[in-house]
């Protein structure tokens, strides 16, 4: 078997496997926007619970959603993006360093439903939050560090050495280098990292049932953040795992649609800004 075929050999293979993870890709959105875009109507997006049908109404879910989703990563993007620097600007070969990975490693590795039961026990019984937003959106911070921290890392450690090393040759400090010069080069990285971890928490149910509930507040937009704040995704499950909502299977698809829509406006949102930055910053006009 000549070189030239074996390489041939795996480039279809790979091309192969590719189309194919695209292809179960496209059934699974196709699947679950074909059985959900015709729930969707503007008296279901916005309506309150039990005012359209017998499970609602989502208008609650789809603010406490975005709400839970925002908190997080205020909370989480400074803390992870930190110590992401410090990782890859500051931090040498050694024990503290090593500390530092092993236990982002280990966190990102920690099931979900692990992390709710951590965060009822913590924020909501410990702290005394109760079941509210702001325990659901400091527990779904855990969730988010792990994969900002790496993400980050690995996109300030994909600038050039070169960059840095002209701007100390110009004066610059070494955060002053950072900050103008090596952040504004990783950004693009950093906001893919924003985008993988808004979607996940976005879509994220077993932490939210222990810490932010299963219940809504009767009023939208509620930005008291001790109330109860049931998701889209929870709503989703509960509907489904209680079995009382005679609906409640048109309520779970349109749900669903309406999920992966907001998901993908929302990495449109932040993807295509970061590629045009990237195309920017290499100078492709």
């Amino acid at each position: 078997m000549s070189a030239r075929f074996t390489d041939k050999l795996a480039a279809g293979v790979m091309w192969l496997a590719g189309i194919l993870v695209i292809a179960i890709l496209a059934w699974f959105l196709l699947f679950i926007l074909w059985r959900g875009m015709p729930v969707l109507s503007w008296n279901f997006i916005t309506g309150m619970p039990s005012e359209i049908r017998a499970g609602g109404g989502i208008a609650p879910h789809l603010f406490n959603s975005f709400y839970i989703l925002l908190l997080s990563l205020l909370l989480s993007a400074p803390l992870a993006i930190g110590a992401g620097i410090y990782l890859a600007e500051y931090a040498g070969s050694g024990r503290l360093t090593d500390a530092v990975r092993l236990s982002t490693e280990s966190l990102a590795t920690v099931p979900s439903i692990v992390l709710g039961l951590f965060g009822m026990i913590v924020f909501v019984n410990l702290f005394g939050f109760g079941i509210s937003i702001i325990a659901g959106a400091l527990t779904i911070t855990l969730l988010n560090i792990p994969v900002l921290v790496r993400v980050t890392e690995e996109a300030l450690r994909t600038v050039p050495a070169h960059y840095r090393e002209a701007s100390l040759a110009l004066g610059a400090t070494k955060w002053q280098t950072i900050w103008r010069v090596v952040l504004p080069n990783a950004l693009p990285g950093i906001i893919t990292g924003l985008t993988l971890t808004a979607g996940r928490a976005m879509g994220e149910t077993a932490i939210l049932i222990f810490t932010a509930g299963t219940t809504v507040s009767r009023h939208v937009p509620d930005f008291d953040i001790f109330a109860a704040g049931e998701t889209m995704a929870v709503h989703m499950w509960y509907v489904m795992a209680m079995g009382l909502v005679p609906d409640r299977v048109e309520i779970a698809n349109g749900i669903g649609a309406l999920l992966i829509i907001t998901i993908l406006i929302f990495n449109l949102l932040l993807t295509i800004p970061a590629k045009l930055l990237e195309k920017k910053l290499r100078g492709n006009n």
